[in-house]
């Protein structure tokens, strides 16, 4: 096994960083097959599953993050209604279903609080078509996940993803990161 400590505090073990990546390079295909259900067992039971929304501010501003107002802000239960929602007909988001790609990229990894946790970050780049549309939706950010091992397999049980822009410049925000 090969670790290396960087001076960030990010732990790479070459074996744990093949798992991690393999694991989102799994959860992007199930979300672009539409396999939701697959993927809603990707998520424990007390996931917090978020997006805060971004401002432009000027440089002098600590963040241009706002914690306390959230595009969406989800749990386990909100969760479940939107996965399950997608499998009705009144999913007209979905109707006819939206082709997506997600690229999930630069994953560091740092160990967690507890000996079965990991904090990972990573950018995403999220591309989406519908219909005969020649315009792609697209949306990048970062997405900060709170990663528990469970059995021999990890699942979510938090994630907040950071968007790139401040104005979101999609139709609808119905799909996951």
């Amino acid at each position: 096994m090969v670790k290396i400590q960087e001076p960030n505090q990010y732990v790479i073990d070459l074996e744990l960083q093949n798992e991690i990546t393999m694991f989102y390079y799994r959860e992007a295909e199930l979300l672009d097959t539409r396999d939701y259900q697959s993927w809603f067992q990707l998520l424990t039971e007390d996931i917090i599953y978020r997006m805060p929304a971004r401002v432009t501010c000027d440089s002098s501003s600590e963040s241009d993050i706002i914690d306390e107002m959230s595009y969406f802000e989800d749990d386990y239960t909100t969760m479940k209604t939107r996965v399950d929602r997608l499998y009705t007909k009144s999913a007209w988001s979905h109707d006819p279903p939206s082709r997506t790609r997600h690229f999930i990229s630069h994953i560091r990894i740092k160990k967690g609080r507890n000996e079965d946790e990991l904090e990972v970050k990573s950018y995403f780049q999220f591309i989406r078509n519908r219909g005969n549309q020649t315009i792609n939706d697209q949306l990048t950010g970062e997405r900060v996940d709170l990663l528990q091992r469970d059995g021999h397999d990890w699942k979510i049980a938090k994630r907040t993803i950071y968007p790139d822009h401040a104005v979101i410049g999609t139709q609808n925000l119905h799909t996951f990161f």
